[in-house]
């Protein structure tokens, strides 16, 4: 199963309702709603900078990630960014592929 790296950062609303309801009731939330595309939470973190949670996450397909970050996001709560994870393995498939490439200006 495909494997992201989401990230959020809260609005101001969104801290609101981070602090009335706790981290672990958002966490569940959120776990939720990637359990409802057929995902699993492999780790939720919250976070200090420019990102306030990260979650590394196992969804089934680029449309089930990209449902969950225009629900998510949309909500108006958190701003919310996907990252595609990529194994070892799949660097080494990628380095291995023949590509015909030329650079502009050559």
């Amino acid at each position: 199963m495909p494997r992201y790296l989401a990230r959020a950062s809260y609005s101001i609303e969104g801290v609101g309702g981070l602090l009335e309801e706790g981290g672990t009731s958002r966490r569940d939330a959120l776990s939720a709603a990637i359990a409802s595309v057929g995902g699993t939470v492999e780790a939720f973190y919250y976070a200090f900078g420019d990102d306030d949670l990260v979650i590394i996450m196992d969804v089934p397909d680029q449309a089930s990630a990209a449902a969950l970050g225009l629900t998510i996001g949309g909500a108006g709560a958190i701003s919310w960014s996907t990252t595609v994870l990529l194994t070892p393995e799949e660097i080494d498939e990628a380095v291995a592929k023949s590509v015909e490439y030329r650079p502009p200006g050559s």
